[in-house]
């Protein structure tokens, strides 16, 4: 790797483990890598499962599949051993890399599972090996038994990871703890960003409701908080104030749409950052810095360095280096090259401003009928912002909203209100309240398990 834009980690980068002494970067670090490297390369041939969690041994796992040029899937280590053994039957990794859960119920909490890469039975085919530039592969969201892996590529890893620290300033002084998954493209290029500067980030499995993580947060100084529209309403029902933590000057939010007056209140108290991205870009695709909030508000921001926006036919499209390669629904895919040359529809809709600042009007896909007009889904959101969090999907010919914490009356009281906005019978709208919304474990909403119980 003589290229300096191909490290990761860059030499100066450093890993803390949260609650232990000292961190781990230098020299160090990369023997740590190295040895891990060595370790995979010996495994058989083909691509390698890890259950990756907010941990040193997951981080030098990808580091380790990273230098070793293994294609690694980085994937919820607690999934189920039969959702698990799906995933094996279709990719057919080499082997299995801490999941708490293997195949066939047996427990390897850090262990290794090597699998013999075999034809399917009767099927005559061999296992192809994956494609050479090949080298992370995500799941997309979703709470599917059976989700496409997004085949990401060296250059698109690196080129996402650098823009992203061009776009935030990051440098050696920053300090980054792991607030959300790092088998999620949004914690995923939190990682990588940090650790292509030159910065540190805290590996930390506590959430953001527990106390060590706060106390980690402080312990290590860390300058960045990372989360995604959830975790900011629970926030301000937490009534965080940055203020109680001194070193902590820069939010930033990704992973959905965050409502204006949460934005403003938050913006109010630190160097806020709204980012819009999607795990077939590798994670971000534009970046709105703070000095921007004021006179651009309610967009996403411009493109990330390196990269170029376009609306085609009110979708947004975006054109860049950080674009996957594909997706892949079986072991064959794995093999294949770049289907979409650096251009990806993203499935949003929007406009763009004459200065290149993007807004986001919806989906092209959430899109409903009710007595045989169509409503899109994000806008009846839209117009419910002020309730709390809520949630719509499509049925027949009715839309179901779903508002934590709302009694029969209220629920009532929404329904009359979408039909008075949206100029529809109320009877359209078959408003539920919920205890909490379900969510998937990036702290998006899921909307798969709201639509089964309708």
């Amino acid at each position: 790797m003589d290229d300096p834009m191909d490290y990761l980690p860059h030499p100066h980068a450093r890993l803390i483990v949260a609650g232990e002494p000292g961190d781990l970067g230098g020299g160090r670090l990369a023997a740590r890598v190295s040895r891990t490297a060595q370790a995979l390369a010996e495994l058989p041939p083909g691509p390698l499962f890890c259950g990756m969690r907010n941990d040193l041994p997951s981080v030098l796992r990808y580091l380790g599949a990273w230098q070793a040029r293994r294609p690694v899937a980085l994937l919820d280590p607690d999934l189920s051993a039969a959702a698990l053994a799906a995933l094996v039957t279709r990719f057919r990794p080499a082997a299995l890399l801490g999941f708490a859960q293997a195949p066939h119920g047996r427990n390897i909490p850090h262990g290794t599972t090597a699998i013999r890469r075999t034809p399917r039975s009767g099927s005559g085919d061999e296992v192809g090996e994956p494609h050479p530039e090949l080298a992370v592969l995500l799941a997309t969201s979703g709470s599917t038994g059976s989700p496409k892996l997004v085949r990401l590529s060296r250059t698109a890893v690196l080129a996402n990871a650098h823009s992203i620290a061009e776009a935030l300033a990051l440098g050696p002084d920053e300090v980054a703890p792991t607030s959300l998954p790092l088998h999620y493209s949004y914690g995923l290029s939190v990682l990588n960003s940090h650790l292509v500067a030159g910065a540190s980030v805290v590996l930390t499995d506590a959430g953001l409701l527990e106390r060590s993580f706060w106390s980690s947060l402080d312990d290590h100084r860390c300058t960045s908080l990372a989360a995604v529209p959830y975790q900011y309403d629970m926030l301000r029902r937490l009534r965080f104030d940055p203020a109680e933590h001194p070193a902590l000057i820069t939010l930033t939010q990704a992973g959905g749409r965050l409502r204006p007056e949460l934005i403003d209140e938050f913006a109010a108290k630190a160097d806020f950052y709204v980012m819009y991205g999607q795990t077939e870009a590798t994670a971000r695709i534009a970046v709105l810095p703070p000095k921007r909030l004021a006179d651009r508000p309610g967009s996403v921001g411009q493109a990330v360095p390196g990269g170029r926006l376009a609306i085609q036919e009110g979708e947004v499209v975006y054109h860049g280096p950080n674009v996957m390669m594909g997706y892949a629904e079986t072991a064959a895919d794995l093999a294949r090259g770049e289907d979409l040359d650096g251009v990806l529809r993203t499935g949003d809709l929007g406009r763009l401003d004459d200065d290149g600042f993007l807004y986001l009007t919806g989906r092209v896909k959430r899109i409903a009928k009710i007595f045989g007009v169509r409503v899109n889904l994000d806008d009846v959101e839209r117009i419910l912002r002020d309730c709390g969090p809520v949630a719509a999907t499509s049925g027949d010919d009715r839309v179901t909203v779903w508002a934590e914490g709302l009694d029969v009356k209220g629920c009532a009281a929404l329904a009359r209100r979408l039909g008075t906005e949206l100029r529809l019978h109320w009877s359209g709208f078959d408003v539920r309240g919920v205890d909490r919304l379900p969510l998937l474990t990036t702290g998006k909403i899921d909307y798969v398990a709201l639509e089964a119980r309708t």
